[in-house]
């Protein structure tokens, strides 16, 4: 009788002035399960390094029920992590999370006996476990930009144009990276107005086992508050630790520290990073990715001889991950955690990056 009333007072409250009916929890019930979205994030290419806010809500969503989010990049990827795949419906029947981007998203609403896959080519259909489907675009413009590349070392490499949250969140500009006449790639940490925006290149294949080979020329110099990097990355080998291996440039923001590194991922396993210090001149920075083994050295000058005095060398034979999809990347940009910022712009030269299998 109670609901009873209630609805027949919304319908005389509203009728005078035309309106819809709202607010009647015995109206819903007749109401087919739905999903919707609320907070859309915005599209890109997707990654697993920045998490963005999302929300909406459901109707008649019954106790037990909740949400499973994925984020579409090539496939369909749950979300926001796969030991993490379900999101809580609220009391007012909202829901929010964060989630990786890509360039659609979906929403499902599912009962307590779905079990979320890692990846999917195809979403499920409304049906058994699964109660209602919604999916919606990522915002903004990505869709429309041109993918900005540039060709360095007889490979091609494509420029980050997304923010992301290495060393704290770094927004990156393509306009950043470029080739000379002597076929050098240069890399700057640049100050536009108050903003601070980083630089990467991500080359487009997957190159596996074998040598990584990077000349630089001198980075004795480098603000502290920088930090360049040469690395493997995976953008889906989250169980590899994403098959991440580092020759890092970099003081952390600390002048008192030794300014270079060696790393096999994850980094707070003690075991896992090789500090030295990286002395002025032109360096050649290489490792060996073999199964089992990463065997990492830094040689003056130019040449790759193994017969030459080593800066510095490590091999790592535990937690070195087997290869997948990981490309390499190089990228310069602000060590956010640093106690003051660049006091001017930073450029790094790369003369050459060779591969060997």
């Amino acid at each position: 009788m109670r609901t009873l009333r209630c609805c027949l007072g919304a319908l005389l409250a509203v009728a005078a002035i035309g309106g819809p009916i709202a607010g009647c929890r015995g109206s819903q019930g007749s109401a087919a399960p739905s999903i919707e979205f609320v907070t859309v994030p915005e599209a890109n290419p997707g990654g697993t390094d920045r998490l963005e806010p999302i929300s909406g809500r459901v109707v008649g969503a019954r106790d037990g029920q909740q949400v499973v989010l994925f984020a579409k990049s090539g496939v369909w990827w749950v979300q926001p992590f796969t030991v993490r795949p379900f999101t809580q419906i609220e009391a007012d029947s909202t829901w929010k999370s964060t989630i990786h981007l890509g360039t659609e998203y979906a929403a499902l609403l599912v009962d307590a006996s779905y079990r979320p896959p890692a990846t999917v080519d195809v979403l499920p259909k409304p049906g058994g476990p699964v109660i209602a489907v919604s999916t919606v675009k990522g915002t903004g413009d990505f869709l429309a930009r041109a993918r900005k590349t540039l060709t360095f070392s007889g490979y091609e490499w494509e420029l980050r144009a997304i923010p992301s949250d290495r060393g704290g969140a770094n927004d990156y500009d393509p306009d950043n990276a470029w080739t000379d006449a002597q076929g050098f790639l240069h890399l700057r940490l640049a100050q536009r107005g108050e903003r601070w925006t980083s630089v990467e290149v991500i080359n487009t294949r997957s190159l596996g086992y074998g040598t990584y080979v990077f000349v630089v020329k001198d980075t004795s110099q480098l603000d502290p508050a920088s930090a360049l990097g040469l690395l493997t990355w995976d953008e889906q080998g989250a169980d590899q630790n994403h098959r991440e291996l580092d020759i890092e440039i970099s003081q952390w923001g600390d002048k008192t520290i030794s300014n270079a590194q060696y790393v096999v991922q994850p980094y707070y396993v003690p075991a896992n990073v090789v500090r030295f210090m990286a002395p002025p001149g032109q360096l050649t920075h290489t490792f060996r990715w073999e199964p089992g083994r990463a065997s990492f050295k830094t040689l003056r000058g130019a040449g790759t001889s193994t017969s030459a005095p080593a800066v510095a060398e490590h091999e790592f034979t535990a937690g070195v991950p087997i290869p997948g999809t990981e490309k390499v990347r190089m990228n310069l940009y602000f060590f956010r955690y640093s106690p003051a910022p660049p006091r001017s712009d930073v450029e790094v030269v790369i003369e050459r990056f060779q591969y060997l299998p």
